[in-house]
């Protein structure tokens, strides 16, 4: 298999992470519109990732949140976001860096992505191995199949080719 030097995984990834980016980014300025809410998945060990002692202690590897009813001060900028959440009743600032996020849903609309975990040498290195396809979920509105192709009649002519039957072919 031929090297992937543009490494298209990563180039993948940052493009979603640029939709988490602009959507929290919007949802900063103007608030969630709708029943929009959102399903945070980071990993809560990542470099950038600011949580309090307590939070840490619980969610010792990673933690999902909720923005929906309850959260403030939401702030975004090129490199992560910042809100404030309740945690038990007491309330909490967390920083974290949009490389930290490992999931991103929407449940109002049922999308949303999982993010691959890449490490620093892997993402420096260009990759020998198969691509590593970002997972993209849609669980209750699918895509209908694509219609087949239209199948001209046996020795119809189509675009400028002759369509033949195998059954000349054989034996009889």
């Amino acid at each position: 298999m031929a090297t992937d030097y543009i490494r298209y995984d990563i180039l993948a990834q940052a493009a979603l992470r640029g939709v988490v980016r602009t959507v929290l980014a919007d949802v900063a300025k103007k608030g969630l519109p709708g029943e929009h809410h959102f399903k945070i998945t980071f990993a809560t060990v990542a470099p950038g990732v600011r949580l309090s002692e307590r939070m840490r202690g619980q969610y010792p590897d990673a933690m999902t949140i909720v923005l929906q009813h309850q959260f403030w001060d939401l702030t975004v900028d090129d490199d992560g976001f910042e809100v404030g959440l309740s945690f038990g009743g007491i309330p909490e600032r967390l920083a974290v860096p949009f490389d930290a996020v490992t999931a991103f849903f929407d449940p109002a609309v049922q999308f949303g992505f999982q993010f691959e975990t890449l490490d620093k040498q892997a993402a420096e290195e260009p990759s020998a191995a198969a691509p590593r396809p970002v997972a993209i979920e849609k669980t209750e509105a699918t895509l209908p199949a694509p219609a087949p192709p239209a199948v001209p009649a046996a020795n119809e002519k189509s675009a400028g080719a002759e369509v033949v039957r195998l059954d000349r072919f054989r034996k009889k």
